[in-house]
């Protein structure tokens, strides 16, 4: 049984696609993920349970446990479906709930990120989402493990793990951790190449422009003195810094075989961010992710050191430019890919960081001419991984434009002999970024896309094989509303709390939403309800709120910041609210399927612990919800007293949240003016 403590639906995956593979490891393998005997015995013991559902108490310890894991493995489901930052939020939010503590500690480590990124991008010539890709990583390295038992030894091995499943849960927690948070840096490197972009100009060397670098550092990379002792236990050395560290760490693990002391190690890491003259004129992000993370993770948050903790650090900090030119100088004739008994986790990342190129949205000026993959079709088998990158089928007439390029570039090829002509016609190579580096003329060869990779990790035993096909774009529609939407966690706090009196129907009666909304007391109160539900009923709040987009289509509005010239919506009517009620209990009958309830009446005591409700679909077969069978039961909640204005209530709300928290305004695109745009 993959879930002991639930009645959960069954499903079976195509377990060598990467949806596929990623989501059996989650099903399959971590039976028994953050199971407490110790509890379990309190129980039988005590007679008192121990998890929390709605409140503290409801069910067994186990139980929240087994609905924590299956609310990761939906989320992840949900993402890899769609793509969406929204849904790549809910991953974000399952792990950091499961794995490091309360959200509402740690959000702004990733909303920051997010932040910038949409905000900030556009003023660069070249950038690419990072918040999803993160996601996206961390699926890719849960379904390499999932169908590589070579990978799987070395991982074993190297931290002296016996059984299967707890190494498989081993990996779950600190791959999450390396994969995740692996780009949270990203904010110092934005401005850097903001200034670059700045000076850009055709064909000049960055050296010729004037560039940004960090100082005043000291205050930044100083590790506290009660954290200095956790590290000085753990590792059998004080170090003052992380720098100090994480140079020990790194001469740990690569020194041997790239020939680099501890002090080579400080000296690099010291110069990164005050001299990136020194390294080709880039600033490296992934040193400021690795130090970002240190310091949230042990100096607020105080969360207990271990060792896999800092192999998780190591390893986002050597994924980019550190690893590739200051320790093994991959471009170099003869160098030694790096292979996973060396470092498991910075192995992995480096591979999965190089293989998720596809579904990145684009913000730099030069990034959205480029030609990216918009999917790529995996087989994960045996320690066999063949990516089949896909390109949209409407953009053949830039890769035939491209290809012709080549052909003729190719064919014009000077002799050696004639250096400088020689140098000239290197430079003169066209490119269409990411289609470039996968094309091939044979069928046979092997692309440079692909050598690169097998230059930074070794690729001997799992091996790896990369094609370029195009297809038609199924990608899902996007809504005409617009919003950064980082306020998601706030949203669902505020809807979840109005449920706790009445008092929100009276607000609303007397036109008092905002001031209700905005009482400190009442915000207060709803933030401290919101942390005591569990994950499965947080999630629940979270996915309401992302789906008001999606509503607000169905009736013809839509919100933004922007001053447009459309009809205002100050409240939706009854004709609105006929529509957005039994899409939102399609949605909440799908939600909770998917997390194994079912139909029943028990008492309301005994409604988590069985996971039945009267609201569910009396004669359901299977678990799939289609929109008539939604709407029938949304008839029949008629006959219970205030059932339908469950799904109606909330959307009222989140029409007054949207004013308030993000600035927004809710507009009615009518038909004239629809035709017009």
């Amino acid at each position: 049984m993959s879930y002991t403590k639930l009645r959960v639906p069954e499903r079976r995956y195509d377990a060598f696609s990467l949806e596929g593979a990623a989501l059996t490891f989650l099903r399959d393998h971590c039976e028994g993920l953050r199971f407490s005997p110790e509890k379990t015995e309190e129980e039988t013991r005590t007679g008192t349970l121990l998890g929390t559902s709605l409140k503290q108490g409801d069910i067994p310890y186990n139980q929240q446990m087994d609905t924590d894991r299956l609310c990761l493995e939906n989320a992840l489901r949900r993402f890899l479906r769609s793509g969406r930052k929204e849904d790549a939020f809910d991953v974000y939010f399952c792990y950091l709930e499961m794995f490091v503590g309360d959200y509402q500690k740690t959000r702004r480590m990733i909303e920051l990120l997010s932040e910038f990124e949409a905000n900030g991008s556009g003023l660069l010539m070249k950038h690419r989402d990072h918040y999803a890709h993160s996601v996206y990583v961390f699926a890719l390295g849960l379904a390499i493990y999932q169908n590589s038992p070579i990978y799987q030894k070395a991982y074993q091995e190297f931290y002296s793990l016996a059984d299967g499943g707890q190494a498989a849960c081993h990996f779950l927690r600190f791959w999450g951790l390396t994969s995740l948070f692996h780009d949270i840096g990203y904010p110092f490197e934005l401005p850097f190449e903001q200034v670059a972009s700045y000076f850009e100009v055709a064909g000049e060397d960055r050296k010729e422009r004037p560039f940004v670098a960090y100082h005043g550092l000291e205050p930044f990379v100083k590790i506290p003195r009660k954290v200095v002792k956790q590290v000085a236990a753990l590792c059998g050395e004080v170090y003052e810094t992380t720098d100090e560290l994480f140079a020990a760490l790194l001469a740990k693990y690569f020194g041997k075989k790239y020939t680099l002391t501890q002090a080579q190690m400080l000296r690099i890491l010291r110069e990164k961010p005050a001299q990136p003259n020194r390294f080709n004129h880039f600033m490296d992000h992934a040193y400021f992710s690795a130090t970002v993370l240190f310091k949230k993770l042990f100096c607020e948050l105080e969360c207990p050191m271990e060792r896999e903790h800092l192999d998780a650090l190591t390893g986002i900090l050597t994924h980019n430019s550190l690893y590739k030119f200051s320790i093994a100088y991959y471009k170099e004739k003869d160098n030694t890919p790096l292979e996973a008994s060396d470092h498991p986790l910075a192995y992995m990342l480096m591979l999965c960081d190089e293989l998720q190129c596809w579904d990145r949205t684009a913000y730099g000026r030069n990034s959205k001419k480029e030609l990216h993959p918009m999917d790529c079709r995996f087989t994960f088998e045996n320690n066999v991984i063949e990516a089949v990158y896909l390109y949209d089928e409407r953009e053949k007439r830039k890769i035939e434009a491209f290809e012709n390029k080549y052909s003729a570039w190719k064919s014009l090829k000077p002799g050696d002999e004639k250096l400088e002509e020689y140098k000239l016609w290197k430079k003169r190579k066209p490119g269409l970024k990411a289609y470039a580096g996968m094309y091939t003329e044979g069928r046979t060869d092997v692309c440079a896309f692909q050598q690169d990779i097998e230059r930074i990790v070794d690729l001997s035993a799992i091996r790896l094989t990369v094609k370029a096909e195009t297809a038609e774009n199924k990608k899902q529609r996007a809504y005409l509303s617009e919003s950064s939407f980082l306020g998601l966690y706030h949203f669902a706090v505020v809807l979840n709390g109005r449920w706790s009196s009445g008092e929100w129907k009276q607000a609303c009666a007397e036109g008092r939403e905002e001031q209700y909304l905005t009482d400190e007391k009442n915000v207060e109160r709803f933030s401290r309800d919101f942390q005591s539900l569990s994950l499965e009923y947080q999630l629940s709040n979270i996915n309401q709120a992302k789906a008001f987009a999606g509503y607000m289509q169905e009736i013809n509005c839509f919100y933004t910041d922007r001053p447009v010239d459309f009809d205002l919506v100050e409240g939706f009517s009854e004709e609105d609210l006929n529509k957005i009620g039994p899409l939102e209990h399609w949605r909440w009958l799908q939600e909770h399927y998917d997390m194994g309830w079912t139909y029943g009446t028990p008492e309301r005591t005994q409604r988590e612990l069985l996971r039945q409700h009267q609201d569910m679909i009396p004669d359901l077969e299977g678990t799939e919800v289609t929109a008539e069978l939604a709407w029938k039961n949304y008839e029949r909640l008629a006959q219970f007293s205030g059932e339908q204005e469950k799904d109606t209530e909330p959307m009222e709300c989140m029409l007054a949240m949207l004013r308030m928290f993000d600035g927004l305004r809710i507009y009615r695109l009518n038909e004239q003016k629809g035709e017009q745009a």
